[in-house]
């Protein structure tokens, strides 16, 4: 089995998708947009800086999706991956992931951002399967918890762990494996995979390759990074 591993944000494109589809949210279901823009902004700091508390930012992330009816969520969720995700989708991306298909790969998006947001985004890259945190649901309704394992830096590894374990694999058995990330928080799931890739990369981590002699690979500009 060979097994191709990519991050989303910032990876395969060129916006956080997390952030993004909060911020619509908040838009969308008429909260405060000062009090909930200033929690993003905070848990986006702490991201990139280090300190970044996961337990509090699920519970922020599953706490928005319970506040709402999931058929309501659902006509938003389709608006926004028209509106916030399809026009960034790039050939390049695409392209890489099908170079992959090609040559035999598994296929799986391991992203931080839910399932809920994601499973619509994967299908749009043309991605077999997600790794992602799956928020629970009961009764049709979102519940505010998750259920699984998370999936931020270490929560990376036990999920793709669980995913080869269901299909009689392991890292050890996997005859190639490789992971495209731009983030220093993956760094576990990079130091586990055959080839580590830092695809558009933050500064530590681009660092980081530099020292290892890891390759480095950009599917769009720098000043993208920003873009929400």
């Amino acid at each position: 089995m060979k097994l191709g591993l990519f991050d989303l944000d910032h990876t395969l494109l060129p916006i956080d998708s997390a952030d993004s589809w909060s911020y619509f949210l908040v838009h969308a279901g008429k909260l405060d947009a000062d009090e909930y823009g200033a929690r993003i902004r905070e848990f986006a700091r702490t991201y990139k800086a280090g300190g970044f508390d996961v337990a509090a930012y699920l519970a922020f992330q599953m706490g928005l999706l319970a506040r709402f009816p999931r058929a309501q969520l659902q006509g938003w969720r389709d608006q926004f991956i028209e509106e916030h995700v399809a026009p960034h989708v790039r050939p390049e991306a695409i392209d890489l992931i099908n170079s992959h298909r090609a040559g035999g790969f598994t296929l799986a998006l391991v992203t931080g951002t839910h399932a809920f947001v994601t499973r619509p985004i994967a299908d749009l890259l043309g991605l077999d399967h997600l790794l992602a945190v799956q928020p629970e649901e009961i009764d049709g309704r979102f519940t505010g918890n998750y259920v699984g394992t998370h999936t931020y830096q270490d929560g990376k590894v036990r999920a793709v762990e669980n995913f080869l374990a269901a299909r009689g694999a392991s890292f050890s058995t996997l005859e190639d494996s490789v992971f495209y990330s731009d983030s220093i928080n993956d760094l576990p799931l990079l130091e586990r995979v055959r080839r580590p890739v830092v695809t558009n990369g933050d500064a530590n981590l681009r660092a980081l390759a530099a020292e290892r002699g890891w390759p480095t690979l950009a599917l769009f500009q720098e000043t993208d990074r920003n873009g929400v």
